[in-house]
C-alpha cells in the first residue's frame, strides 16, 4: 500500500494523535487525568490496528478488536463527569495555559485531524465500528481536560475576544 494512501494517512494520523495524548500524559500531575489516558491510548492503539489491517477479513481474523458504542458513552461520561469542575463557556478560548492544558490543546487538534483522515477513507471504503464517533467524542474530552487543567492550577481561560484581541499588551 502507497505511503499516501487513505489508509495509511488514517492510521497515521491516529497513531500522531496516541503520540500527542501520551505527551500530554506526561505533563499532567493528575492521576485520574493520567489513567483515563492510558486507557484512551490503548484504544487508539486498537483502532490504528484495525485500520492497518484493512477490511480484507485479517483484522477479525487476528483478532482485533473495533471500538464500539460503548467506549463512545465512556468518553461522554467523563465529558460529563469533568465539566462539572467547570464554569460554563460564555466565549471561544485561546488554546494554551499550563504546560499540560497546552498539550491537551494540541492533541485535541490532531484528534480533529485523524478525525478527517477517518473520513476521508470511509468515504472511499466504508468502515465497521465505531472509530469517528469515538475520535469526535475524544476530541471533545480533549478539550475538556485541557480546560480542567488549567481550573485545577489555578490558571483562568483566556477568551478570545476578537480583532481587538490581537494587539500586544
Amino acid at each position: 500500500m502507497a505511503k499516501d494512501h487513505l489508509r495509511v494517512e488514517a492510521y497515521g494520523a491516529v497513531d500522531e494523535l496516541n503520540a500527542a495524548l501520551g505527551l500530554a500524559a506526561a505533563e499532567t500531575g493528575h492521576e485520574d487525568i493520567r489513567g483515563l489516558c492510558l486507557g484512551i491510548q490503548r484504544a487508539l492503539f486498537d483502532l490504528g490496528s484495525a485500520l492497518a489491517a484493512a477490511d480484507d477479513g485479517r483484522a477479525r481474523k487476528a483478532g482485533l478488536p473495533d471500538l464500539a458504542d460503548p467506549e463512545v458513552a465512556d468518553l461522554e461520561s467523563w465529558i460529563d463527569r469533568l465539566d462539572e469542575e467547570l464554569r460554563p463557556l460564555r466565549n471561544f478560548i485561546l488554546p494554551g495555559g499550563t504546560r499540560a492544558a497546552a498539550a491537551f490543546h494540541l492533541a485535541r487538534t490532531v484528534c480533529r485531524r485523524a478525525e478527517r483522515r477517518l473520513v476521508a477513507l470511509d468515504r472511499a471504503e466504508p468502515l465497521r465500528g465505531a472509530g469517528l464517533r469515538y475520535l469526535n467524542r475524544l476530541s471533545d474530552l480533549l478539550f475538556t481536560i485541557a480546560r480542567v487543567e488549567n481550573a485545577r492550577a489555578g490558571e483562568p481561560d483566556v477568551e478570545w475576544r476578537g480583532a481587538s484581541d490581537r494587539r500586544p499588551r
